[in-house]
């Protein structure tokens, strides 16, 4: 199926064969000099590279003309953005990316909470100095209730000697 979605662009291909021709064209170059010893061959020789680069020519004109024709879709394609599209990927690389969209996932749907933390940090100080006032008033209540829970006790037992008497 993957290779099935592989296309292969054309301006690539031209690429490619000019590649090719210009291997050519250093090989005629180391030849060429060997050839012109022998005047009798020059002619021949020479029209037949001619015509060689009159045919690489032509084969490049038809490639821009056809360039020249899409040139509107090629222009789209490349205005479009390439997130949009899928991306190949191997086969053997399915299941970490599988397991990198669902990490990707939880980290985007927790953000929101990592970014309020985050934003909190500066106020950790005043935060840190509210909980020991905090905690030194609640010390100051549990002292206060524990003077009343005595008072309270020594009144239940000066009420069971009242009654008693």
């Amino acid at each position: 199926a993957l290779d099935l979605t592989y296309r292969e662009t054309p301006c690539f291909v031209k690429f490619s064969e000019m590649e090719k021709i210009a291997n050519m064209q250093a090989e005629i170059n180391e030849v060429q000099p060997l050839l012109l010893s022998d005047t009798r061959f020059n002619f021949t020789i020479s029209f037949y590279f001619i015509g060689k680069k009159c045919d690489v020519l032509q084969d490049m004109n038809r490639h821009l003309e056809a360039v020249l024709k899409e040139k509107r879709a090629l222009r789209k394609r490349l205005i479009k953005p390439k997130c949009q599209e899928s991306l190949p990927i191997e086969a053997t690389f399915h299941r970490s990316m599988a397991e990198l969209l669902t990490e990707a996932m939880t980290f985007i749907e927790k953000l929101e909470s990592h970014l309020q933390s985050v934003r909190s940090i500066p106020q950790i100080p005043n935060m840190m100095e509210n909980m020991d006032t905090a905690l030194t008033k609640a010390e100051v209540l549990v002292m206060d209730l524990e003077e009343l829970t005595e008072q309270m006790l020594k009144w239940r037992e000066l009420q069971k000697e009242a009654y008693s008497d």
